[in-house]
C-alpha cells in the first residue's frame, strides 16, 4: 500500500519521541542504581542516551519504511501494532528495572522485548528488507542490555 509520506513520518516520529521520553522519564540513575554492582564491561552511563537516540532514529525510519512498503491496509496496521507493542515492552522494561527496582523481573520482560524485535524484523522483512535491517542495531543493543541485566541480577540478587 503506497501511502503519502507525511502520515507515516508524523506518526512514527511522534510515537518514537513519546516512547523515548517515557523511557527516559522512568530511568533513574540515582542512588539505588549507582549502588548496584555491575560487571567490568558495563558501558559508561553517558553512552546510553547517545546509543538510544541513534536506535530510536533507526526504529523510526524502520517503522516509516515498513509502513510505506506494506502491501495493504491490514499489513500496515500490523506494522503499527507490532511497533506499538515493542514500544510498550521497551518502556515496561525501564519501569521494572528502574522504578520497581526489580532487575530480576526485568530480565524476564526483556525476553519478550527481544522476541518482539525478532517478530518485527521477520514481519517487516517480508516486504521491506531495509526496514528489517534497520532494526539490527536495536536487537544487538537489547542483547547487550540483556547480558548486562543478567550480570546485575547475578551480582546483586535477591531483589524485593
Amino acid at each position: 500500500m503506497k501511502t503519502s509520506w507525511i502520515l507515516p513520518v508524523s506518526i512514527a516520529t511522534f510515537a518514537a519521541l513519546i516512547v523515548a521520553t517515557l523511557g527516559a522519564t522512568v530511568t533513574d540513575l540515582g542512588p539505588w542504581y549507582q549502588s548496584l554492582e555491575k560487571p567490568d564491561w558495563n558501558p559508561p552511563d553517558q553512552l546510553f542516551p547517545m546509543v538510544w537516540t541513534l536506535i530510536y532514529a533507526l526504529i523510526t525510519v524502520s517503522a516509516i519504511t515498513a509502513w510505506r512498503a506494506a502491501p495493504g491496509t491490514a499489513s500496515a496496521q500490523w506494522v503499527i501494532s507490532l511497533f506499538a507493542l515493542n514500544g510498550f515492552l521497551n518502556i515496561t522494561w525501564s519501569i521494572l528495572f528502574f522504578r520497581l527496582q526489580r532487575p530480576d523481573w526485568a530480565m524476564y520482560e526483556l525476553a519478550a522485548l527481544w522476541l518482539s524485535i525478532i517478530v518485527l524484523m521477520i514481519f517487516c522483512g517480508r516486504f521491506s528488507r531495509l526496514a528489517s535491517v534497520l532494526l539490527v542495531p536495536y536487537l544487538i543493543w537489547v542483547t547487550i542490555a540483556g547480558a548486562l541485566n543478567w550480570a546485575v541480577v547475578d551480582l546483586n540478587a535477591p531483589f524485593g
